[in-house]
C-alpha cells in the first residue's frame, strides 16, 4: 500500500472513474482532469471509511473547461 496521502471524492460526475485519489500536492483543493475539463473538489472537515482506510472527504464544487 502506498504511503502517499489520499482523499475520497464526493459529488461531481457519476461516471468519474475513481473516488479515491492521491492528493498531489496536499492542499485545500483538488483539480481532477476529466472529459476535456477539470472537476474541482474542496476539502471538508469530514472523513470517509474506505478500503484504503479513513480518508478526508473532498466535495465537488465546480467544473472548468480546458481552453482549446
Amino acid at each position: 500500500m502506498s504511503s502517499a496521502p489520499k482523499a475520497f471524492l464526493e459529488g461531481g460526475p457519476d461516471d468519474l472513474p475513481e473516488r479515491v485519489v492521491t492528493i498531489t500536492p496536499p492542499g485545500v483543493e483538488l483539480k481532477i482532469p476529466f472529459k476535456g475539463g477539470y472537476e474541482h473538489f474542496k476539502k471538508t472537515s469530514r472523513h470517509q471509511d474506505t478500503a484504503e482506510g479513513r480518508l478526508p472527504v473532498y466535495e465537488w464544487w465546480e467544473r472548468t473547461e480546458i481552453a482549446e
